[in-house]
This record gives structure tokens, C-alpha cells and sequence, in this order.
């Protein structure tokens, strides 16, 4: 073990080299009580940059006392460090490096993450300083692109003063994605429109006419219709403000999305995938060009042929009769699963398809309420369907309670062959602990076998009875042995482990699920502080219904809010 570490910069010192220059200084600082030394030390590493390289690549060489980190970019020295720093062990003041060398490179050119920020959840209402480390530590693990989303109909406009207080806050998540080298992404949804939009100009919504079978989920009523005389040119007018919001950031993807929210089903529009949502994409993409040029366009197809049919068959039938030259990805993905028809029939338009893997809402309502839900042998089994017709993704977060997760979609990015199981022992062995990697391992799978808990019962009467059971429980006769497993790997960690955010989540998870098969799925004292400290790591003091753990007095005052709103 080294008791001093120098950094050797030989490349030119960009924010993003910088970044990850103090990325090792907290790192060490946090983990071992070191500082960098500014002079020779027992372990040195230099940064360097390395040709020949393939793009985001990186290259570790030499022995324990002097390394060498190389990058064929910015970004991939990033990643190397990232590597790198994952690999090490530490100790009080003493530091050592891990014996991996080698170059990596990776497979997949679009490894991106989209903060969903609604609900009270973690990114609408924590620190922001919080959520810029947050990307920060998302960087290492290879994620180089972030989307956020300006949610317009809560607001009044652009000048609102809420809108206002919503955009400062996602151009600072935006400003710490450039510091680490992600390309910024904005996800725009078609017609949707503010709270005070022209009602002459609304879409329709309804059902059982012009081929729709069910409403559009999601659908707030106040979305625009293209095909109403003056309507596309209130959506164009509206995007046009938001885009100049966020245009000096860089933007690097414009997502336009057809449903939740969003659509239109009237007879000028229907069906809206392949109707009147490409007549709006095409008009807002070549807005999109002229005010963040060279960001490429990403076209959703979330929820096709769901409230109607025809849309992936039309989408493929207007993009073979006129290749389309305004949209660079196709979107292609669908709550949890993956579409038939691209896999049957290809993308549309012969196009390169990301991903949105629903990392977030399955496996427990609401949604994270009881800590972490790791989905390893999921997301393997939807990776090994999808991976050939993909460039890469952009899942969908909620908070930080899909950690791992997020972890497994990068890695698969970086290398499709990958298995997530050897992902998730990598991640256990950085957030928590070496020693306990295998353990850990194993507690995750018991944790993804036992998903399924949700809170409800006989809302809101139950909350006010004790004898109430308002939990239920997928598979408590897993709960006693992922619990006694939790408690042994609990005893084995590092101080700085045992008391982080990652492993609280999976410890509280694991404690939960033993504590309300105790209960018989009622409140308890206990359970009440269990979920407490989830609400404080969570941030979730005020959120809605869809992410707050559901501690009793938290859903009370739910229920008491939702009284005074009718």
C-alpha cells in the first residue's frame, strides 16, 4: 500500500482533465484521509493522451509505483480514471493501485442517461450540488451523453416564474454534464404546450373514432394540434422559446417524443405516429437546426400501436417512400419491454435505434419506495433481444434508487458481451467493499427475486387503522435470508461504505422486506424509521404519490393534499 500519490498531467489540462484530477482528490480524501502530493510520491500517475486509440478509449500501463493513464480523448482519460479508481483498494492513509492493464474501448457510441425531474422526485427537488456529483460519479462508469426534459404544462410560460426556476435548475445538471465530458440532450415532446394554451387550438384526446381504441396516456389536455389552422405554429413558437433557453449549453440531442403526454387523435392527425406527429417532427427538427446547430435529432416511438394501430407500419412505409433527412435516431423501446416490429421488420428509414430502458417504475410501487431494485438478470435477458439493433440508450430515471441499474446499461454500452452479473460484483466492489463483492452479488440477486412490494390497501382508511395492512409483499420467504445476508455485509464495511447513499438503499431494502413480513405488511415504529431515512436520501420530503416511500404520515399527507386540490 502507497502513503502518498502524485498526479502528473501530460496532456493539456481541459475542464474535463481537471474534473477528473479532483475526482481522485475526493476519492482519496474520502476513502483513505489522503491528500495529492505535489512532490515525489510513492505511487505517481501521469495522464496522458494516446493516438490510435478508437474515440473514448483508454489505455492503464505500468507497475504499483508509476502509472500511466491514457486516453484517446478527454473523455476517455475520464473513463480510465474512472477504471482505474475502481480497481484500487484503500485503506486509512494508504492507497493501492489494482493490477488491471490493458486498453478498453467502447462498443457503443450513445451511453447516455435522461433525468426525469417531475413528481418531488430526487432531480426535481435535491441540492443541485448533489445531483452534479451524481454525474460526475455517472461519468466514470461511461456515460457520455444526459437528457433532461423542460415539462411544460405546469407552467403559465416561459416567463413563468416557476419555468424560470425550472430551467435554471436543469442548465446547472446541464453545466456539470459538459464538466465531464456528456453531451447535453434535451427531451422534447411534439405538441405539448403550457398550462394556458389557446383552447381553439387543443388536441383532441378521446377515444373510439379515426382507428383509436383507448386515449393517449398521459394526455393533460392542453397539448396543441398541428392540423388546426395556427396550431403548428403555437408549437413552433413555443419550442422555439425553450430551445433558445438551453441553446448556449452546447446541445448535442433534441428528442421529439409522440405520447406520455402528448398526441392527437383527430381525424387530420390519426393515426399520430405516422400522421400527424411526423408532419410536427419534421417542422420542429428543422427549427431544432437552426437554433443548436449539428445537435442530432432522436425520434421517439414510445407507445406506438398502443392506442391505435398502423403506426410502425406507416412510419416505415413514409420513410421508404422519402428517406427522411432530418432525424438521425430512431427511439425504439416500450415500458419495460422491447418492440416486436423492429425486431421483426428493422428500424424504419434504415436508421441507427437507441434505447429507453425502464430502469425506473417496475418492480414496486411506488416507485423506489423501498429502497434499491436492481434488475441484473432482466436487463440481461432485454439487452441479449435488443443489443444488435442498438447504438446505444438512454434509460429512464426516476432517482438514484436504480443505481445499479444505470451501471449495468453503461456497461453493456461499453461491452455487449459483458454479462450484468460480472457488472454488478464490479460495482459492489467499488461502492462497498472488495472482500464483500461475492456477498453483495448475491444479496442483489435476492433483491431482484423478491421485487414486487407495493403499498396501498383501502386507501385512506387504512392509513388511519393500526391494524391495517397497507404493504404488500411479493416474496417474503426470501425477506429472512436477504436480511441475515445484509446484517454480515454490513459488519464487513468500510466506515465510508457502510454510511453512503449506495449501500443504505440496499441495506434499507433488505431491512424492509424482513420488517413488514414481521408486520404482516402494517405499519410499524420500526418500519416508519426505516422509510424516513429513504425519504431523506431520496430528498422526498415533498413528493407525490408515484416516488415517495411510503412511510404512513408520508401517504397521510398525500391524501390531505389531494383534499384540498378538489
Amino acid at each position: 500500500m502507497s502513503n502518498s500519490v502524485r498526479i502528473v498531467c501530460n496532456t493539456a489540462r481541459t475542464p474535463v482533465v481537471e474534473r477528473a484530477i479532483s475526482i481522485f482528490e475526493r476519492t482519496l480524501a474520502e476513502r483513505c484521509g489522503m491528500k495529492l502530493s505535489d512532490r515525489a510520491a510513492a505511487c505517481t500517475i501521469t495522464l496522458a493522451t494516446m493516438s490510435g486509440l478508437a474515440a473514448e478509449g483508454f489505455n492503464i500501463a505500468g507497475d504499483a509505483a508509476a502509472i500511466t493513464i491514457s486516453g484517446a480523448d478527454e473523455r476517455g482519460l475520464l473513463y480510465g480514471a474512472g477504471k482505474f479508481l475502481r480497481d484500487a483498494q484503500y485503506g486509512p492513509q494508504s492507497f493501492r493501485p489494482g493490477a488491471w492493464r490493458g486498453t478498453s474501448v467502447p462498443a457503443k457510441p450513445v451511453r447516455g442517461m435522461y433525468f426525469a425531474s417531475h413528481f418531488h422526485n430526487f432531480y426535481h427537488d435535491a441540492p443541485v450540488e448533489k445531483i452534479q456529483r451524481y454525474v460526475e460519479e455517472l461519468a466514470l462508469w461511461g456515460c457520455n451523453a444526459l437528457a433532461v426534459w423542460f415539462d411544460m404544462h405546469h407552467f403559465s410560460g416561459i416567463d413563468d416564474a416557476a419555468a424560470r426556476e425550472m430551467i435554471a435548475r436543469l442548465r446547472a445538471v446541464i453545466e456539470a454534464a459538459n464538466c465531464v465530458g456528456m453531451a447535453p440532450a434535451l427531451t422534447t415532446l411534439a405538441n405539448e404546450a403550457y398550462a394556458n394554451s389557446p383552447e381553439h387550438l387543443r388536441a383532441d384526446w378521446t377515444a373510439g373514432h379515426d382507428g383509436y381504441t383507448s386515449p393517449p396516456g398521459g394526455h393533460y389536455h392542453v397539448e396543441i394540434c398541428p392540423s388546426k389552422p395556427g396550431g403548428l405554429e403555437q408549437i413552433l413558437k413555443d419550442r422555439r422559446e425553450m430551445l433558445d433557453a438551453f441553446a448556449d449549453l452546447g446541445i448535442k440531442y433534441i428528442w421529439i417524443w409522440p405520447y406520455d403526454q402528448g398526441g392527437c387523435t383527430c381525424k387530420d392527425c390519426a393515426p399520430w405516429g405516422a400522421n400527424g406527429f411526423l408532419r410536427n417532427a419534421k417542422a420542429y427538427a428543422e427549427l431544432a437546426a437552426k437554433v443548436c446547430p449539428g445537435a442530432k435529432i432522436i425520434l421517439s416511438t414510445w407507445y406506438f400501436d398502443h392506442f391505435t394501430s398502423g403506426e410502425w407500419q406507416g412510419l416505415a412505409d413514409a420513410f421508404a417512400a422519402e428517406k427522411p433527412d432530418w432525424t438521425d435516431y430512431i427511439l425504439a423501446d416500450d415500458c419495460g419491454s422491447f418492440p416486436a416490429w423492429p425486431l421483426e421488420h428493422g428500424v424504419p428509414g434504415g436508421l441507427p435505434a437507441v434505447s429507453f430502458a425502464e430502469i425506473s417504475m417496475q418492480g414496486m410501487y411506488p416507485w423506489g419506495a423501498f429502497g434499491a431494485n436492481p434488475r441484473p438478470t432482466y436487463w440481461q435477458q432485454h439487452w441479449n433481444k435488443s443489443r444488435n439493433l442498438l447504438s446505444g440508450g438512454f434509460p429512464y430515471s426516476e432517482g438514484i434508487y436504480e443505481d445499479i441499474n444505470k451501471v449495468i446499461q453503461f456497461q453493456f454500452g461499453w461491452n455487449p458481451d459483458r454479462p450484468a452479473a460480472d457488472i454488478v460484483r464490479e460495482y459492489a466492489a467499488w461502492e462497498f467493499a472488495p472482500e464483500a463483492a461475492d456477498d453483495a452479488a448475491n444479496l442483489v440477486t435476492m433483491l431482484e427475486q423478491s421485487l414486487g412490494s407495493s403499498a396501498g390497501g383501502n386507501f385512506p382508511d387504512d392509513l388511519y387503522r393500526d391494524d391495517a395492512a397497507i404493504y404488500h409483499q411479493a416474496k417474503p420467504e426470501l425477506a429472512d435470508a436477504a436480511w441475515a445476508l445484509a446484517q454480515q455485509i454490513d459488519r464487513r464495511l468500510p466506515a465510508y461504505a457502510r454510511k453512503a447513499w449506495r449501500w443504505r438503499i440496499v441495506y434499507l431494502r433488505a431491512a424492509l422486506e424482513e420488517a413488514i413480513k414481521a408486520s404482516g405488511g402494517r405499519s410499524s415504529p420500526h418500519i416508519e424509521t426505516l422509510l424516513d431515512e429513504l425519504i431523506d436520501i431520496f430528498h422526498a420530503v415533498h413528493a407525490e404519490q408515484h416516488v415517495i416511500p411510503p412511510a404512513r404520515e408520508a401517504l397521510r399527507r398525500i391524501y390531505r393534499e389531494g383534499l384540498k386540490q378538489t
